[in-house]
C-alpha cells in the first residue's frame, strides 16, 4: 500500500513539474511566435500590395458576418479571417487585402492573402499557411511566369472556375496538373475573398 501511495505521489509530482515546464516554455515561445506569425502576414500584404506604404485594419470588420456571406455565396469551406485596408503614403485608400482559410485543401487547411484594389483589379494572392503534397498543391506557392498563383495577378475580380482542359475565357483559371482539389481550394478561396470585397465596395459582379 505504501508503495502505491509514493508512487502515486511520485507520478503526481512529475505531472506537476511537466505541466509548468510546458507553461513556462509556452510563456517564453509565444511572444516570438507572435511576432513571427504577424511578420508573415504583413509580409503577405506587402507582396500583394507593393505599392502600399501602410495597412490598416478595416474598421468594424466581423469575421464571422464576413465568412457567413461567403457561405451565403456557396463558399462554405473558406472563412473570411481579416481584412485591412491599403493606404498609400499620404493615407489614401488604395484597395484591400482580404485573409481566407480554406478548409479544403487536399493535406488540411490553406490559409493566403488576396489583394484587390479599389478599380476591382486582383493584385494576386500570398500564402502563410500550407501543407499540401511536394511537387503538387504545395505549387500553389510558386509565384512567377506560367504558375497557378500568377493566373490571379492582374485579373478583374469575378467568379473563377478551374478547368482542366485549358482556360478558355477570363473567368477560368488553369489546374496545378494532378492537383485539382488544391487548385479548387485556392480558387474557391480567391471567390469567397471577392464576395467580401463586393460587399464593401460593389466590386465587379
Amino acid at each position: 500500500m505504501n508503495k502505491l501511495v509514493k508512487d502515486a505521489l511520485v507520478l503526481t509530482c512529475i505531472t506537476v513539474i511537466a505541466g509548468f515546464a510546458l507553461g513556462l516554455v509556452y510563456e517564453i515561445t509565444k511572444a516570438p511566435i507572435a511576432k513571427a506569425e504577424e511578420a508573415a502576414l504583413q509580409n503577405a500584404y506587402q507582396t500583394v500590395f507593393a505599392n502600399a506604404d501602410s495597412f490598416k485594419d478595416l474598421d468594424g470588420f466581423n469575421s464571422e458576418a464576413a465568412t457567413d456571406l461567403a457561405v451565403k455565396a456557396g463558399y462554405s469551406d473558406d472563412t473570411i479571417d481579416n481584412c485591412v485596408q491599403a493606404l498609400d503614403a499620404s493615407g489614401n485608400l488604395l484597395g484591400y487585402v482580404i485573409t481566407v482559410t480554406s478548409k479544403a485543401g487536399y493535406g488540411g487547411n490553406i490559409t493566403f492573402s488576396v489583394g484587390i484594389t479599389n478599380e476591382g483589379v486582383i493584385n494576386g494572392y500570398s500564402i502563410t499557411n500550407i501543407s499540401e503534397t511536394a511537387g503538387l498543391g504545395m505549387k500553389a506557392r510558386d509565384t512567377g511566369k506560367g504558375t497557378f498563383s500568377e493566373q490571379f495577378v492582374n485579373r478583374q475580380a469575378e467568379t473563377f472556375t478551374v478547368t482542366k482542359t485549358g482556360a478558355s475565357n477570363s473567368s477560368e483559371i488553369d489546374a496545378i496538373s494532378a492537383a485539382t482539389i488544391t487548385s479548387k481550394a485556392m480558387t474557391n478561396g480567391v471567390n469567397a475573398g471577392v464576395t467580401y470585397f463586393n460587399s464593401l465596395v460593389g466590386g465587379a459582379q
